[in-house]
């Protein structure tokens, strides 16, 4: 449904909450689509982090680290942009922070993902180094790729 409403023009409606990811599939080389939930978005340096919350194993985790250029839609606003990978390290922190700012719905992914966490800045972090984080950056190219 949410892409649904992100093709019909109606994408503004998630805020900043939602972004459509466009990927190329490894195999078909098909553009496929998928919605993720933004961790947090950086207009300064226009970035977002999004989390693969399958894990690595998800398909457009993986299309993503075939081809990592590609094509956001947040908003109504399509945006060129790379993706890079970040380091358990880098997540641990991620998710800490994510935790303290949003603790339910924190809790929600840990409890989907099948991973313990008693609420904690430790907890926050252990479970953030299990999770794959991306961090999106926009491309000075205003170009689509």
């Amino acid at each position: 449904m949410p892409i649904l409403l992100f093709r019909g023009g109606l994408g503004w409606v998630f805020g900043r909450r939602l972004l459509l990811l466009h990927h190329t599939g490894r195999v078909t080389g098909l553009d496929r689509r998928v919605v993720l939930k933004v961790v947090e978005y950086k207009p300064a340096d226009g970035s977002w982090i999004v989390a693969s919350g399958f894990g690595p194993r998800a398909d457009w985790y993986r299309n993503l680290r075939a081809a990592p250029k590609t094509v956001i839609q947040a908003g109504n606003h399509h945006r060129a942009v790379t993706a890079h990978f970040l380091t358990p390290d880098d997540g641990a922190e991620i998710m800490a922070d994510y935790a303290q700012r949003q603790p339910r719905t924190a809790q929600r992914l840990c409890t989907f993902m099948g991973l313990p966490s008693d609420g904690s800045e430790a907890g926050s972090r252990e479970v953030g180094r299990n999770i794959p984080f991306i961090r999106l950056n926009a491309d000075t190219d205003p170009r689509l790729p």
